[in-house]
C-alpha cells in the first residue's frame, strides 16, 4: 500500500501530461484545420473576385468599342452594333453567375464596392446601347475608373495583399482632362475620349 502512495504523484504526473499532450494535440489539429480553411476560402473569393472583374472589364470594352463612332481620336476597332449587344448579352449572362458568387464569398466592402463599379459600367453599357450620351462620356468614364479602384483597393484589403496603391483613376483623369481641353476647342461636345482614357488598357 505503502508503495502505490509512493507512486501516486508520478502516475499523477504522467496522466497529467497524457491529457496535456491530448489538449495541445487537438488544440493545433483545430488551429491547422481553420488555416487550412481559411486559405480554401481565401482562393475561393480570390477567383470570384477576378472573374467578377473580368466580366465588369468585358462590358466596359464592348460598350466603349460600340460608341467607337462618338470617339473620333479612337484607337479601337469600332463593334457592329448588333455584335456588340450580342456579346453583352453574353456577358451579362456571365455577370449575373459571377455577381452570385461575389455575394456568397465576398465580404461587405469589396461587395459594395463592386456594386459601384457595376452601376458605373452599366451607365456606359446604357449610353452604347441607347447610341445617346446623357452625361459627358469623359465623367462616364472617369465614374467608372473611380469604382475600379475602389473595388481593387477593398478586394486587396480583403484578401491581405500588400504592395501599395495600384490605383489607376488619377493617371487616367488626367488624359481626360486633356480629352476634355481638346473637345472644348473644337466645340465638338459630343466626341468620346480615344481608347486609352478609357481604362481599357490600364
Amino acid at each position: 500500500m505503502g508503495s502505490v502512495a509512493a507512486q501516486l504523484p508520478a502516475l499523477i504526473g504522467v496522466l497529467i501530461g497524457t491529457i496535456g499532450t491530448i489538449v495541445a494535440t487537438s488544440v493545433a489539429d483545430r488551429n491547422r484545420w481553420k488555416r487550412n480553411q481559411s486559405v480554401r476560402w481565401d482562393d475561393r473569393r480570390l477567383d470570384a473576385y477576378v472573374e467578377f472583374a473580368r466580366v465588369v472589364k468585358e462590358i466596359h470594352a464592348v460598350a466603349v468599342r460600340m460608341l467607337t463612332s462618338e470617339r473620333p481620336h479612337s484607337r479601337s476597332h469600332r463593334i457592329d452594333r448588333e455584335e456588340g449587344l450580342t456579346r453583352l448579352a453574353e456577358a451579362d449572362v456571365r455577370h449575373t453567375l459571377a455577381w452570385e458568387s461575389l455575394l456568397l464569398l465576398g465580404d461587405a466592402s469589396t461587395v459594395s464596392a463592386a456594386r459601384t463599379w457595376r452601376d458605373a459600367v452599366w451607365g456606359i453599357e446604357r449610353a452604347a446601347r441607347e447610341l445617346t450620351v446623357g452625361d459627358d462620356p469623359a465623367d462616364l468614364l472617369h465614374r467608372a475608373n473611380e469604382a475600379r479602384d475602389l473595388f481593387y483597393r477593398a478586394a486587396r484589403g480583403g484578401l491581405g495583399v500588400s504592395g501599395g496603391s495600384v490605383a489607376q483613376a488619377m493617371m487616367l483623369e488626367g488624359r481626360l482632362d486633356e480629352i476634355r481641353a481638346s473637345r472644348a476647342s473644337r466645340q465638338t461636345p459630343e466626341a468620346w475620349p480615344p481608347a486609352e482614357a478609357t481604362g481599357g488598357g490600364a
